[in-house]
């Protein structure tokens, strides 16, 4: 595992490896937000990249589970704001990553939300094992999906793999299950992230 170095500003990152720095700073200054009701964003974010690499997935797969609720971590940091109000992460995650990522990363976790809304009107049972934070949080989104929701959403070239990153999100909310740590995923946040373009 390489050493993370201290992370520059984001608007002047050159290269794959201070975005994925930049990243694990982020991680390290706000990744202590309390997720749901038991864990916090990083342990929430490990477990679900860990359930990721343990069912096969692409690289980008596991990089899009890592990071699906980033979008958290660059709200305001008021926990009344976060759970009285939408505030639309999963676009706000997507929209930033796409910076530095393909849409194989970004297009998860755009969708993963309207998975959820999926889910929940394609299995009428999902809701029942959705944690109280989640069907919370499902009212605020905008409750199931109607039928021309479903079909929607089924044309999206990503929706499966929105739909397993929102399986894995359901259950990576374990608070006895060791996660490591987001430094561990340096490498393949390097690795994945697009050619950027030259400056100077």
């Amino acid at each position: 595992m390489s050493t993370p170095q201290p992370a520059v500003p984001w608007r002047r990152i050159a290269c794959p490896e201070q975005v994925a720095d930049a990243i694990i700073d982020l991680y390290r200054q706000m990744g202590q937000r309390t997720y749901d009701e038991a864990i916090t964003q990083t342990s929430h974010a490990a477990q679900c990249a860990i359930l990721a690499m343990k069912s096969g997935a692409a690289s980008t797969t596991i990089v899009a589970a890592l990071l699906h609720d980033i979008g958290h971590l660059l709200e305001p940091d008021d926990s009344t704001i976060r759970h009285e109000e939408d505030l639309r992460h999963e676009y706000l995650g997507a929209r930033f990553l796409s910076n530095w990522y393909p849409t194989a990363v970004t297009e998860p976790i755009r969708h993963h939300v309207a998975a959820k809304r999926y889910l929940c009107a394609a299995e009428p049972a999902y809701f029942d094992g959705l944690s109280p934070a989640s069907q919370h949080s499902l009212s605020l989104q905008g409750g199931p999906f109607s039928p021309n929701e479903v079909a929607a959403f089924e044309s999206h070239e990503e929706y499966e793999t929105a739909v397993l990153l929102r399986r894995w999100d359901d259950e990576a909310k374990d608070p006895r299950l060791h996660y490591g740590h987001i430094d561990d995923y340096r490498d393949l946040l390097t690795a994945t992230v697009l050619p950027l373009p030259r400056r100077g």
